[in-house]
């Protein structure tokens, strides 16, 4: 029985991972469930699943998490510091699923602590990979990557992860796969989060549809298989299918297939290495019609290419490039901006921005802080913190 964390219980992935404890009752139990704000829906986690430990990051959320707990009886903490404590508490896998760069010292605390990560807070990577990979390193430990791409490629190079050529992560392309700059300028933040495939959170639906979630698995990828930005490709892929493939120097493609929902990367992150059956419907490849693949259009979504232009200049910029990111789309869903200011106010950011070393926790926090302030001050023109 492995004793799981799971950091961001009640986000998409979070939630999925539950469901994946449903399945295996005998196999994965949920010992700490960690929330930031939705204190309705941990309490009604915590009311099923019966955890040694909840957890509530926001600390104004505490009367409603109170309110509705009746039925639990296990150990109840809050505020930011118990998120980074539960994180490190032993346990056998800590799922790291909150969004966003609030879920990269809890990685940081996981792993310093022994404690074995499924990753899909991409964030950590992006903004902190060195700091990140150095823990793990010191540590002789494996991140067991829960994003469908680089599930798809850990699958792909499990047993077979020498002579690489390339890897190449496939790309949904969104809503607007297909549209130029002209037909973006009216996009609505009610049309960026129709996503034709996937069922994601907010936050990143809004990535995909901008292409910035692409390069933030970029350097994901570069940071979790050890491979120069100049050997990863994107390819836009419609039918969602092929969640990546790796080419090797001979020629060959190994590509992984299946179909969209992310409870399969889940288990697999979470069952290492096995595979056990589950009630998930079968993939029938005599009804799929064809495999698209085309090159991404980085005129009309050119966060992608700022993404790669920060990977390759490193240190801050890439925690910069996240940082402005994180702060835009949530003006955009807000119906402050449009859908091409995201991009816009991230090369704007990059452009001012005086890159520095990454020394510690400290400094990866202190880039972020950079970015979210100056989009506040000079792009959004509001007052920033």
């Amino acid at each position: 029985m492995k004793k799981i964390t799971v950091l961001g219980s009640t986000g998409s992935i979070g939630r999925q991972a539950l469901e994946v404890c449903d399945w295996f009752k005998q196999k994965l139990q949920p010992q700490c469930l960690v929330a930031l704000s939705n204190a309705a829906l941990l309490a009604e986690q915590a009311r099923k699943y019966q955890p040694q430990l909840i957890v509530l990051g926001d600390q104004r959320q505490y009367p409603r998490l109170k309110q509705c707990l009746g039925g639990y009886s296990g150990e109840v903490a809050v505020g930011r510091q118990a998120v980074i404590d539960a994180a490190a508490s032993p346990c056998d896998i800590v799922l790291a699923a909150i969004s966003g760069i609030a879920g990269f010292e809890p990685v940081m605390a996981a792993i310093t602590a022994g404690n074995p990560v499924a990753l899909a807070n991409k964030e950590s990577l992006v903004a902190g990979g060195q700091l990140v990979m150095a823990e793990v390193a010191k540590r002789n430990m494996q991140i067991l990557p829960v994003d469908s791409e680089h599930s798809a490629i850990f699958q792909c190079l499990n047993g077979d992860n020498k002579n690489i050529e390339k890897l190449i992560i496939t790309a949904s392309g969104g809503p607007f796969r297909g549209w130029h700059k002209q037909r973006l300028q009216a996009v609505k933040p009610s049309d960026a989060l129709q996503h034709p495939t996937w069922n994601m959170g907010a936050k990143v639906t809004i990535d995909s549809a901008t292409l910035a979630n692409k390069g933030l698995e970029v350097m994901e990828a570069h940071w979790l298989f050890d491979v120069d930005y100049s050997q990863i490709e994107v390819l836009v892929h419609k039918e969602s299918l092929i969640h990546s493939m790796v080419q090797y120097y001979d020629g060959s493609i190994k590509a992984q297939i299946g179909p969209h929902d992310m409870r399969l990367p889940i288990q697999y992150a979470l069952l290492y290495p096995e595979r056990p059956a589950n009630p998930t419907p079968r993939l029938d490849l005599a009804n799929i019609a064809a495999l698209n693949f085309e090159h991404p259009d980085t005129d009309s979504f050119p966060a992608l290419r700022l993404a790669y232009e920060a990977a390759v200049a490193g240190g801050s910029c890439p925690a910069v490039f996240n940082g402005a990111n994180e702060l835009l789309v949530a003006a955009f869903l807000a119906g402050k901006i449009g859908f091409l200011d995201i991009a816009e106010g991230i090369e704007q950011a990059l452009n001012n921005h005086q890159q520095w070393p990454l020394q510690d926790i400290d400094s990866v926090l202190a880039a972020d802080n950079w970015a979210k302030n100056w989009i506040k001050r000079e792009y959004l023109k509001e007052e920033a913190n």
